[in-house]
């Protein structure tokens, strides 16, 4: 094979790499062979590359796909459904009677629909936690999308599996079954300290450490939830998550809202990472995560949609803008969560919570080939003096044309490839008017 040969050669964009040095390129290119990226640099560079088919940014951006670090895909299927609620309302009289009508296929159906809005909004890896787990790593393998996924552990009887201790064979199950996918990576994940006792949490935490897994759970997400296990254990939910012994480089520890400086300072210690929803955090009016304060400790931070029902869509262009102002309003200063601390964490930084930093998350040679364009010939990004400003305060979901995947076009000029998207609504609708 020639040395500068390329299966597919993207051309004629702005690179905007998200490595190490946060490298912004004008009139750059990209080669990809297989799955991997072969070469990425100034378009002079990449001259010689022959490729059999070449990509034509028009001047837009070329950058790393998205990393949607925490949601629950099939709950697209409830999108909704029952909005203006407290968390603790819209789940136990809402969601989990809902959620009691599910089966396998229905997850599946809520899942591929969620895919399509993810490509479509630029999203190219996702974390997902639910019902039916195996379904929702079928549905992602058909979108062609790369999904981190765990089957939701707590200590009542579970629509999927029954019983917790048929939970963790189902979580065993999946974790031979997907062991060496190129795409699907599973999670241990129990659901919360507030519906996980304390012999499941450390069962959850020994078999992700085992198997070297990602450790996934809700924590600190209300007020309600921190009183309710002071109360019972006399700890915040960090401080029982380390009494516990869950605390780990492995724990991917969602929405933390309400932490003390002390729990901010143990998540440091033990390397926890942190997935924050902007979105639904203020839909359900959790309240406002300290952000800023884990940036500060150099916390690894990452940005999740939450599921369509709590937020009620799949975009994180509009979590990064979200995430931005929330930081500088919650601290009175406007440099807080600058544009690039954002943007890496709906990038890099999203890709090294899921543990997948090695293969994803910036465009660099030898890494997985998943790179979203961005057009840019758009009102609302004229002009552009600042590439990534531009894409955290004013770029869009819509603004993506073009999504590749594991070297795998998904989407080109607006065009789903891997998904029929009517079909997918419809059979949504369909579960929706039989739900209601």
């Amino acid at each position: 094979m020639n040395e500068f040969s390329a299966d597919l050669l993207i051309i004629n964009g702005t690179l905007v790499l998200m490595d190490r040095d946060n490298t912004i390129i004008r009139n750059g290119a990209v080669a990809v062979k297989k799955d991997l990226i072969a070469a990425a640099g100034k378009a002079e560079e990449l001259a010689d590359y022959k490729a059999t088919r070449t990509i034509d940014a028009n001047g837009g951006i070329i950058m790393p796909g998205l990393v949607n670090a925490h949601t629950h895909a099939s709950m697209a299927i409830f999108r909704g459904l029952a909005d203006d609620l407290p968390l603790m309302t819209w789940l136990n009289d809402h969601i989990f009677p809902a959620e009691s009508k599910l089966s396998p296929e229905r997850v599946y159906d809520g899942a591929l629909l969620a895919c399509a809005e993810m490509i479509q909004s630029g999203i190219t890896s996702f974390c997902d936690m639910y019902l039916f787990e195996d379904y929702v790593a079928q549905a992602a393998l058909d979108a062609g999308m790369r999904a981190v996924v765990g089957e939701v552990l707590y200590d009542f009887p579970s629509p999927n599996y029954g019983p917790i201790e048929k939970g963790f064979l189902y979580t065993k199950m999946l974790i031979e079954k997907y062991r060496d996918n190129p795409l699907i990576k599973i999670a241990v994940e129990p659901h919360s300290t507030y519906l996980c006792a304390p012999t499941l949490l450390k069962k959850a935490s020994l078999l992700a450490k085992e198997n070297d897994l990602l450790l996934v759970i809700h924590v600190a997400e209300t007020k309600s939830e921190v009183s309710q296990i002071k109360e019972k254990y006399g700890l915040t939910p960090v401080g029982f998550l380390e009494d516990t012994g869950v605390l780990s480089s492995n724990l991917l520890a969602c929405h933390c809202v309400h932490l003390t400086d002390d729990d901010i300072l143990l998540l440091k210690k033990y390397d926890v990472k942190v997935a924050h929803n902007p979105e639904s955090n203020m839909k359900l009016a959790s309240g406002i995560a300290p952000v800023p304060k884990l940036l500060k400790q150099e916390i690894c931070t990452a940005i999740g949609t939450d599921g369509c029902a709590s937020n009620n869509n799949l975009d994180i262009f509009h979590e990064m803008s979200l995430a931005a102002k929330l930081g500088k309003i919650s601290t009175f200063d406007p440099s807080a969560m600058n544009a690039e601390s954002v943007l890496k964490m709906a990038t890099i930084d999203g890709a090294k919570a899921l543990g997948i930093s090695d293969i994803a998350g910036s465009i660099e040679v030898g890494k997985k080939a998943d790179i979203i364009i961005i057009d840019t010939v758009k009102p609302h990004l004229t002009p552009m003096y600042n590439p990534v400003s531009g894409l955290v305060y004013a770029a869009r979901a819509s603004d993506v044309t073009t999504s590749v995947i594991n070297g795998r076009i998904v989407m080109e000029n607006g065009n789903m490839l891997s998904i029929n998207v009517k079909t997918a609504a419809e059979k949504v609708r369909s579960i929706a008017q039989e739900i209601v």
